[in-house]
């Protein structure tokens, strides 16, 4: 006679192999956030988990962060590929960090199989506004004038060095000839009290935290970093209209550990896709300025893809190096 547990075990087997049954009903799905608990990626993922839980049952979001988003990604990486053990890819794990630390605890380009992106937030560049009047600019054209008649005058602020506000802010300068000294801050926050104090002239930051105040009157938005003009500020020109070619926004999306079997990726994809394309989940992201971005999952490969091609040219152009 078998005992109980094999009697269990069993049952547990039949149950899985049992048709039309999900796949993911033997053990909760966890989606490890390489951030802390409240920030954007935090709250979007807490928004699909909950969105997908009729399709993929339990999903739990479980934060791991420290190094710039490497711990929590890394962990991913080492994790089983049985499909239950998510992770969240980011501009900074999958596009800058490559470049930017001298070694990484996992390879951005074999450790992973992508699932979805699951949305774009443009950058914006800013200025106080106050000081906007009294250096009488008005337009991206106003301030690389300023700049080139008054070179050395002008700084900018960002997350810290190798952030993307870094990279965005020497790109700009690289393509508009004029030199602005960098103040690196610890986190986009401070960068921001920065800004908003007078410390400095200019920042590029992410729409979804700087919208408030700029909204409020404290902060000007001179234009956004996407190509195309967003729907939640539409009357905010782009920075390619006036430089060609400037394109930075801040995205993440869904990976599994390599090797996660193809037909789990796809159903990890229909799942989520279906969820990023509901009216709830739409209408969630866009309290926080965010706009969806599901794809498959070859698609958000070859992003994530271009994505290292692009930032491999912008770290260099910056210097910024860590460790």
């Amino acid at each position: 006679m078998p005992n109980r547990r094999q009697a269990i075990t069993a049952l547990a087997a039949a149950t899985l192999a049992a048709p039309g049954l999900s796949w993911a009903q033997a053990a909760p799905t966890r989606i490890v956030v390489p951030f802390a608990a409240g920030g954007p990626i935090d709250v979007t993922a807490r928004i699909l988990a909950e969105a997908v839980k009729g399709s993929l049952g339990t999903v739990i979001v479980e934060n791991r962060p420290g190094a710039g988003g490497n711990i929590g990604v890394s962990a991913v990486a080492k994790a089983p590929a049985d499909g239950l053990t998510l992770g969240i890819a980011t501009t900074a794990s999958h596009g800058i960090n490559p470049w930017l630390f001298s070694k990484l605890p996992y390879d951005p380009a074999k450790d992973f199989a992508a699932i979805t992106q699951m949305l774009s937030v443009p950058n914006v560049l800013v200025m106080n506004t106050e000081t906007a009047a009294r250096l009488k600019i008005n337009t991206v054209a106003d301030l690389i004038a300023y700049g080139k008649a008054n070179p050395g005058k002008l700084n900018y602020g960002s997350g810290g060095n190798g952030s993307a506000g870094h990279l965005a802010g020497e790109l700009f300068k690289n393509q508009t000839g004029i030199f602005a000294v960098h103040i690196p801050y610890n986190g986009g926050n401070p960068a921001q009290l920065g800004l908003l104090s007078g410390q400095v002239d200019f920042n590029f930051d992410n729409l979804a935290t700087a919208a408030a105040n700029i909204r409020s009157g404290k902060l000007k938005a001179l234009a956004v970093t996407t190509q195309q003009r967003t729907a939640v500020m539409p009357d905010v020109p782009t920075v390619a209209a006036t430089l060609p070619g400037f394109e930075i926004d801040t995205w993440w999306g869904l990976i599994a550990p390599a090797g996660t079997p193809v037909e789990t990726v796809r159903k990890l994809n229909a799942a989520f896709n279906a969820a990023l394309n509901s009216p709830d989940v739409k209408s969630r992201f866009a309290l926080l300025l965010a706009e969806p971005a599901p794809n498959t999952p070859e698609q958000f490969d070859d992003f994530m893809k271009r994505e290292r091609v692009k930032y491999e040219r912008m770290v260099k152009l910056s210097g910024a190096k860590v460790d």
